[in-house]
Parts: structure tokens; C-alpha cells; sequence
């Protein structure tokens, strides 16, 4: 039996599904080799059950990967949005949205270390993203990036704080990705 999470919707109390469905090309994901891993993406021991299924991002195209990447980060599986989005990122490589998508997925990478507990990683992956989002402010493929980079802008802040200080990163809420014409 695999470990899915509802294919549409994704819950941000982490209660993941299981089923006796597999990933499309018939292998449970863990006997690709690849290792089980908990519900923020860190790996578990080997003979574990995952408790993270994931999409098989690579065989998808990057419109796919893109949409299903902002349908997981504005439900607070930031591990799923990141894989989504690094996906994206090496279908575009060499294209204009290739740092576009790098920088996404560095934001969905940051606010996983959040969830893991890690303030130093949460700021230094949202220190990155913001980065390589700036130069396509305002907008682009229509997400308003002005007020994403506000955003990560005072995320960041507050990590940094946090590390400062040796405590956990606090928890904040990311604003919802919204698409809308570019």
C-alpha cells in the first residue's frame, strides 16, 4: 500500500491517506530506491513507510508542476510545492522562467525548514528566493510578486530573529498564491 495524499486537496493538519493506489508508472516510489520520507520531506529510515507520496513531478508538464506546486503551498505542504516547482525549474532551464521557477522552489524549501524547525535554513532558502523573484516584480505568469516579496522580505526578518535569539523559527503564514492575467 502506498501513502497518498488526497490527489486535489492537501491538508494542512498533515492527514495523508492511504490507499492501494500507486504512482502512475505502477512502482510504489520506495521500491524506486528511493527512501521513505515523513510528512515535511525528511527522510526516514530505510524499511519505514512513508508517509509522503508524491507526485511524479518530472513526468508532468511544467504547467501541471506549476499549478500543482501553488495548490500545495497555499495549503502548507511547502516539501510538495518545492518538488513541484524544482521540477518546473529543470523543464525551464535555459529559458526566461528558469531562476523564476529556481527561486519558487527555494521559497517552497524555505518555509519546509520552518515546519523542520530550522530558522537558519528557513532564512537563508528565503534570502535566496526573494533574490531571484525581484528582477521579475511586479508580476509574473501572473502571481503578484510584489507583495510575495513583502512577504519573504519580513519571513526573513523574523527567521533571523529567530536564529539570533537560538529558538526555533516561529510559525508564519505565507500569503495564498493566487493567479490572476498577466
Amino acid at each position: 500500500m502506498a501513502v497518498r495524499p488526497p490527489v486535489r486537496s492537501y491538508s494542512t493538519s498533515y492527514h495523508y491517506v492511504v490507499t492501494d493506489e500507486t504512482p502512475a508508472n505502477g512502482k510504489p516510489r520506495n521500491e524506486q530506491g528511493e527512501r521513505p520520507r515523513d510528512e515535511f520531506g525528511r527522510p526516514l529510515p530505510w524499511g519505514s513507510e512513508s508517509r509522503l507520496a508524491l507526485e511524479d513531478y518530472d513526468n508532468l508538464p511544467l504547467e501541471d508542476n506549476e499549478r500543482l506546486a501553488i495548490e500545495a503551498f497555499n495549503e502548507g505542504v511547502y516539501f510538495s510545492a518545492h518538488e513541484a516547482w524544482e521540477a518546473a525549474w529543470r523543464l525551464s532551464r535555459g529559458g526566461s522562467d528558469e531562476e523564476f521557477f529556481k527561486g519558487l522552489a527555494q521559497m517552497g524549501a524555505g518555509y519546509t525548514h520552518m515546519q523542520r524547525g530550522n530558522a537558519h535554513g528557513a532564512k537563508t532558502l528565503l534570502t535566496r528566493a526573494r533574490t531571484r523573484l525581484e528582477s521579475y516584480r511586479p508580476r509574473h505568469r501572473g502571481l503578484d510578486l510584489e507583495r510575495l516579496c513583502a512577504t519573504l522580505d519580513e519571513h526573513c526578518q523574523a527567521f533571523s530573529d529567530d536564529e539570533t535569539a537560538g529558538r526555533a523559527p516561529r510559525h508564519v503564514e505565507p500569503p495564498p498564491i493566487e493567479r490572476s492575467a498577466s
